[in-house]
């Protein structure tokens, strides 16, 4: 299972950027109460691993929204397959998402969540590639590493549903 893939960020380095970024975000919403809108699937081994580093008072949901199908490549199709169980009206939302590729699904869903009203609303990734991306209005306020333009699995990330348990990144070759 793992001959094809090249380690790109081993589990102690994605550990420490991790404990790196959750001081970062617990300074900036300090006194504060974050939710967190964890993106589904990929996004809760992230969000689970920053959950637990930050020291303000955290509420969680989760969302599914994709624009990938079985391939490598995006379907330029964006769509909402689990949507919130809670309003996000008057809440410090920050949206916490394992990567950024082109920045339609992001862009699409920034726009959605605007519309039900949060105090404020950010993003955070796990990783980012900002060559790839095709919408620029996309803000990330939280990044974790930028990554080249290669395929990643591991740590959420997967290829067609495997590989998503891997304690790193990984490109795959």
């Amino acid at each position: 299972m793992r001959g094809n893939i090249r380690v790109m960020l081993p589990e102690d380095t994605i550990n420490e950027r991790i404990n790196q970024v959750a001081h970062e975000i617990s300074s900036d919403y300090a006194g504060k109460e974050l939710h967190l809108v964890c993106i589904l699937k990929g996004g809760v081994f992230f969000t689970c691993e920053l959950a637990k580093r930050l020291t303000v008072p955290v509420s969680m949901d989760f969302m599914a929204v994709s624009s990938y199908g079985a391939g490598t490549k995006s379907s330029g199709v964006v769509k909402i397959t689990k949507d919130l169980d809670e309003p996000l009206e008057g809440k410090d939302v920050l949206i916490v998402e394992d990567i950024i590729d082109s920045g339609r699904t992001l862009h699409y869903l920034m726009e959605v969540l605007k519309q039900r009203h949060p105090r404020s609303l950010r993003l955070c990734a796990l990783l980012d590639k900002p060559e790839r991306r095709e919408k620029k209005e996309v803000q990330v306020a939280y990044t974790c590493f930028t990554i080249p333009d290669e395929f990643v699995v591991g740590y959420g990330l997967d290829y067609d549903q495997k590989y998503r348990n891997l304690p790193y990144i990984g490109v795959v070759e």
